[in-house]
């Protein structure tokens, strides 16, 4: 069957939404299977600080793209459009509806849009020569460059930034536009909508559950694993300050705090991207999810 013919439901929203449990109740309805749309869900043992999905709140669904890789090990959007097409494929041939689901923007357009990635091997005199620069700075040649790209970026994280540089640099052109002309399947768009007071109490939340369920643990465990301290705060959010916390660099409370302010950030960023797409159709419950996919069940079984 081909590509444009294939039915695929995306779900997309900030940080602490409620996209995971929105998603499972949906593909236990429909017959689908997940496929986990996160950056950092991809890496083995990043499981409380990445709120991973535990089996037991699976509910017999199966999910793709958790644990593929190690901590220590890069992994860029190329890898994982690759890895999602292939396990996309393989819920097909099962019969079930994919569901693809998570807040990285970027990857999830990336497989949807088919943004072909520019294969550029790594230029270690420009990367000197970026690292020279100050973050902001690097931040601030991105969004010049590559807006689109700079819209669902971590600005922070000096070595995402200074590859995104590097590709639109060395390619002469930003990594695609935002909607193509022809998009790869029949998907259907929803979006997690939460007001900003909702979210900011549900990442409040979210975070003092994931403190008591070992985040700080985790992360000592990922360094005693052989994860540097560098590699960690790479990671961003809950891995940057709780390793800042473990090196003395932040007190408790000051990790707290400057957490909270990033995750809420960061949730912004998100929707910022998510914003810009039109196809996106924001629900705010359960009931307004489930219509949503059984007209586009019905409407695109009738083409």
């Amino acid at each position: 069957m081909d590509n444009k013919n294939k039915k695929i439901i995306v779900i997309v929203g900030p940080t602490a939404s409620g996209k995971t449990d929105l998603s499972i109740k949906l593909a236990k309805k429909f017959k689908g299977e997940i496929i986990s749309a996160d950056s950092r869900q991809v890496y083995k043992g990043m499981d409380i600080g990445t709120g991973k999905v535990t089996k037991k709140e699976m509910r017999g669904i199966p999910h793709y793209l958790l644990d593929v890789i190690s901590p220590k090990k890069r992994f860029d959007v190329a890898q994982y459009k690759k890895l999602a097409e292939e396990a996309i494929n393989r819920i097909y041939k099962k019969n079930k509806l994919p569901f693809l689901v998570g807040g990285t923007g970027f990857y999830i357009q990336a497989v949807i849009d088919n943004i072909s990635m520019p294969k550029i091997k790594p230029d270690w005199k420009l990367r000197k020569k970026l690292e020279k620069k100050p973050i902001p700075e690097l931040y601030k040649m991105l969004v010049k460059l590559d807006p689109n790209r700079a819209s669902n970026i971590d600005k922070n994280n000096p070595r995402r930034l200074i590859r995104a540089l590097e590709i639109v640099l060395k390619s002469k052109r930003p990594v695609g536009p935002l909607i193509p002309q022809k998009p790869r399947f029949k998907a259907l768009f929803l979006g997690v909508k939460k007001d900003q007071k909702e979210l900011k109490n549900l990442i409040e939340k979210r975070l003092l559950k994931r403190l008591k369920s070992g985040m700080i643990n985790e992360v000592k465990k990922l360094h005693r694993s052989g994860v540097s301290w560098k590699r960690l705060e790479e990671f961003g959010l809950e891995y940057r300050f709780v390793a800042q916390y473990l090196q003395k660099k932040l007190t408790y409370n000051e990790m707290i705090q400057k957490l909270e302010k990033e995750i809420e950030h960061y949730a912004k960023r998100q929707m910022t991207w998510f914003k810009r797409d039109k196809r996106i159709k924001w629900i705010k419950n359960i009931k307004e999810a489930d219509k949503s996919v059984k007209n586009y069940l019905i409407l695109t079984d009738k083409k």
